[in-house]
């Protein structure tokens, strides 16, 4: 993501040991649901995780196979769909992009704050959650997830803003 930020960030992506953990937890999810992890899925999964913040699919494309091969949309499309709806990924839909979600074993709201700036964003959790449950049982819905989306400047942004 091109920014206009004339400081510097973190680069929040993991690598390493943490990247194999994560790696490892959401293969145990998949198995303990009878699901597979297959390779596209594994490494749509591997790509969302090393960014550490919203990508978009097209993105992913050009570097998608081993020996930095792209892949055809369909099928990162398709694992990115995979991730999303077993709770591995979400889709933050003002920037039309995918996040790994670190919170691998757990069934929850996400919410998300999203730096208009830089581009950076944090999955939190959101109190007004267990309110979208009863107001929408109230209004005869049965929700089967919630996406918080709020924008404005990270700390270091808004620090630097005029």
């Amino acid at each position: 993501m091109e920014t206009g930020c004339t400081h510097t960030h973190d680069q929040p992506g993991l690598a390493g040991a943490g990247l194999k953990a994560e790696l490892k937890a959401a293969e145990g999810r998949c198995a303990a649901e009878r699901q597979r992890l297959t390779e596209p899925r594994r490494r749509a999964l591997e790509m969302l995780l090393r960014a550490g913040q919203p990508v978009k699919a097209y993105d992913l494309l050009p570097k998608f196979h081993a020996g930095g091969r792209a892949a055809k949309p369909p099928t990162v499309y398709r694992a990115l769909e995979f991730l999303e709806r077993h709770g591995l990924a979400h889709r933050i839909e003002s920037l039309n992009a995918y996040v790994a979600c670190r919170r691998v074993g757990e069934t929850h709201a996400a919410a998300f704050l999203i730096c208009d700036c830089c581009g950076a964003t944090a999955e939190v959790e959101p109190r007004a959650a267990a309110d979208m449950d009863v107001v929408g049982a109230e209004a005869g819905y049965r929700l089967t997830s919630v996406t918080i989306e709020a924008h404005g400047l990270c700390a270091a942004c808004a620090a630097d803003a005029p």
